[in-house]
């Protein structure tokens, strides 16, 4: 799997939204802020944080007690959710989703390999949420597998 630093970028600033979130602290967060805590480049973060806003992600507010802030909890935000709001849909194959290409001879049983790629690539993004990466408390399905040491290869 091959995430963009736009992708890692945008869950990193969401986590942080959400660690802040967490520790009751109910202000707006500025994207200052963010950069700084995540060590993102200001300007690139900018475009992100708009798009993450206009996919239902974030909400912000202008002003001097503007900022960003979580559109809804962040135990019901996955980190498919802000994937798919930066990079569209999961698992694309020269562009195409698996289900639309088209195999022939040998090479046919490919197409059932790149949907039940996605398939357990969206069971993992799907079920890990923004809170669980920002408590550091990961479903034990996650941990169970990267406790593999074959996952760090």
């Amino acid at each position: 799997m091959r995430l963009s630093a736009r992708v890692d970028y945008a869950l990193r600033a969401v986590t942080e939204l959400a660690s802040v979130a967490g520790a009751g602290r109910g202000r707006p967060v500025t994207a200052d802020q963010i950069a700084r805590a995540q060590e993102i480049p200001p300007k690139f973060l900018e475009s992100i944080l708009l798009q993450l806003r206009r996919g239902g992600i974030m909400q912000a507010q202008r002003g001097p007690e503007g900022g960003y802030w979580l559109a809804r909890p962040a135990e019901e935000i996955s980190l498919a959710d802000v994937i798919r709001v930066i990079d569209g849909p999961l698992a694309h194959i020269r562009g195409q989703r698996p289900e639309q290409l088209g195999y022939q001879g040998a090479a046919r049983a490919l197409q059932d390999v790149w949907i039940a790629l996605r398939a357990n690539e969206r069971q993992i993004l799907e079920l890990v949420t923004v809170a669980d990466v920002a408590q550091g408390t990961l479903p034990e399905q996650v941990t169970k597998l990267v406790s593999d040491p074959r996952a760090w290869t």
